[in-house]
This record gives C-alpha cells, sequence and structure tokens, in this order.
C-alpha cells in the first residue's frame, strides 16, 4: 500500500462500507478501522479491516505510519439523535473527543486530507425549510452540536497544519447498494425507510408517523432523501477534490427537493404490494416540519451527478436489502 491507500474509520458501518466499495473501484487501497460496535466485519469486503477505536492514539498513529496512509475519511461516531438526548455525555466522547484525539493523531503523522461525516442536524430547526450552507448553524441536541464541534476543531487545526479538509452534511440517507452487496443493518436503526421496510417484511411491529399537523402539503414531515450510493459518490469526488489541492470546504449533501412520511410510506406499499401498519403520534421536540438542501455547491465543487435520485429505487434498494440481510 502506498500514496493513494485512505483510511476509514467506521468503515464496516452503513455509510462508510458504501464508500469502501466505491474507492476500491477507483484503485484506492483502504484500510477500516473499526470498534465494531455498530459495524460489521462482513462488510467490508476485502479491505483490511483493523478492530479498535478511532479515538485511541496510539492504534491510529500506528496505522497511519504503517501503512502510508494519505488521507482519513472519519466516519465513526453515534447517530442516533433520540440517544444523544439520553445520554449526551456519551455523544461528546464519541463524536467529539475520539474525533480531537484522532485529529491529533493526523497532524502527528502529517495526513494531509481529512473528510468528515456531518450532518443537516448541525443546523437545528432552520426558519426556512430549505437550508443552504449560510443557514445558520444552531443544533437542537447532542447529536448535532457534537458533530458542529468537530467542524470547529477540524477548521482551526487546519489554520495551523498542513491538512486540508471537507466536512459533508448529509441529509436522510437511505437505501442500500442496488447489487446487494451492503447496506443498512444497525440494530434499533431509526432511519425512516429501513423502518418502514422492516415494518413491511414483519421485523417490525408498526411504524410510528410522529406528528401528522405539520404545515405541510399532508400534515407530515418532509425530508430530503439521499441514495447511500450517491452519497458515497460524493465522498470519493470530495477526497479527488482535496488531492488535487482543493481548499477546505463543507458542503450540503442532498438531491434539493423532498418527500414526507406518509410520500414515503406509500412507496414502501408500493414496492411492497399491500399495506403496512402505521400509528399516528405527536410530534418530537425539534423536529421540523420540512428539512430540505440546497445541495447545488456540491455539484458546482464537485461535478457530483447523482444516479439515483428517485424515492421508489431508494426505496426499492432497502426492501430487497431487508430481504436478504445476512447480519
Amino acid at each position: 500500500m502506498g500514496e493513494q491507500t485512505v483510511l476509514l474509520t467506521g468503515g464496516a458501518g452503513y455509510i462508510g462500507s458504501h464508500v469502501a466499495l466505491d474507492l476500491v473501484r477507483e484503485g484506492y487501497g483502504v484500510v477500516i478501522l473499526d470498534d465494531l460496535s455498530r459495524g460489521f466485519a462482513q462488510a467490508v469486503g476485502n479491505c483490511e479491516l483493523v478492530q479498535g477505536d478511532a479515538g485511541d492514539k496510539g492504534l491510529v498513529s500506528a496505522l497511519l505510519n504503517k501503512h502510508r496512509i494519505g488521507s482519513v475519511l472519519h466516519f465513526a461516531g453515534s447517530t442516533i439523535v433520540p440517544e444523544s438526548v439520553a445520554e449526551p455525555l456519551r455523544y461528546y466522547e464519541n463524536n467529539t473527543v475520539k474525533s480531537r484525539n484522532l485529529m491529533e493523531a493526523c497532524a502527528d503523522s502529517g495526513i494531509r486530507h481529512f473528510v468528515f461525516s456531518s450532518t443537516a442536524a448541525v443546523y437545528g430547526t432552520p426558519d426556512s425549510g430549505r437550508v443552504t450552507l449560510e443557514t445558520p448553524t444552531e443544533p437542537v441536541n447532542p447529536y448535532g452540536m457534537s458533530k458542529l464541534m468537530t467542524e470547529i476543531m477540524l477548521r482551526d487545526l487546519s489554520e495551523v497544519a498542513p491538512l486540508s479538509y471537507a466536512a459533508l452534511r448529509y441529509f436522510n440517507v437511505a437505501g442500500a447498494d442496488p447489487d446487494g452487496r451492503v447496506g443498512q443493518s444497525t440494530p434499533g436503526c431509526t432511519l425512516l425507510i429501513k423502518v418502514a421496510c422492516e415494518v413491511a417484511l414483519e421485523k417490525r411491529s408498526h411504524l410510528n408517523i410522529y406528528g401528522t399537523d405539520y404545515p405541510t402539503p399532508d400534515g407530515t414531515g418532509v425530508r430530503d432523501y439521499i441514495h447511500v450510493s450517491d452519497l458515497a459518490a460524493a465522498h470519493v469526488l470530495t477526497l479527488k477534490y482535496l488531492e488535487a489541492g482543493g481548499a477546505s470546504i463543507t458542503l450540503n449533501c442532498g438531491y434539493g427537493h423532498g418527500y414526507s412520511v406518509r410520500e414515503v410510506v406509500q412507496a414502501v406499499e408500493r414496492v411492497h404490494g399491500g399495506p403496512i401498519p402505521v400509528t399516528a403520534t405527536g410530534r418530537r421536540p425539534g423536529d421540523p416540519p420540512q428539512l430540505v438542501a440546497d445541495g447545488s455547491s456540491a455539484r458546482e465543487t464537485l461535478g457530483w451527478q447523482p444516479r439515483y435520485d428517485d424515492l421508489e429505487f431508494i426505496v426499492r434498494t432497502s426492501y430487497n436489502w431487508e430481504k436478504k440481510r445476512r447480519y
């Protein structure tokens, strides 16, 4: 392994495993560091897997030097919003403190490119449902705050170290690899499309719809759903942008339009071929009526051209993964 070898923290998880597939196809060497608390060894394919903690500076430094890593893509962390409210210090430990340790190891080893898995949760509940990079960052939960704090640390580090970075703020990631190689397998996952597919296949009893009185066309919340394979492609393009000398950058990753909860349910029912049980309940605190990305900067800066911007296709890949899920 040499200059084009990259380290993926959390690379055995949902998004990281899809990115690994694309990096291997593009000719990169890939080393995955994952503690397997939420990831799966079966998801890494032929990539080298090291089981360990992304916040372990000694381990990270040894890997960076052993494999002559050129770039780091950082996916490791905790991602469930209600859990972050119940266990805030755990989220600040996993998402902020460990990221700080990882950055120190990268700075000490002279890593030049760093791609960070951030989130639209950094925006909180914006006044407008359409989010641009100028929208104020006002997180309303520890998950969003822990990610924003990591973005700030990266910004400050890049001012004093020869490290360029990209912070990719994901909107609602969904779907699975169209070829069925990897998908979302996290137990207790709260992602709407995955949960709805699990309900359709009787892995869960019903789907809760949180809020039916929002000021949206059908009263349910509207979100920007992005297929995980399109998001993976954005990561590869981002890495190449940085390698070509691109300046540090923050980007929104979404399609620029949204679907309501009821529209998602209807798409799942079409793919499934029948109704699924749903229960309408009250709004969750902090849920905005609508959250849609202005993703124009990603398209313009990276030349990113999404391939799977189709709700029913996204649902079908998720449904097919649930039917065959091996782990």
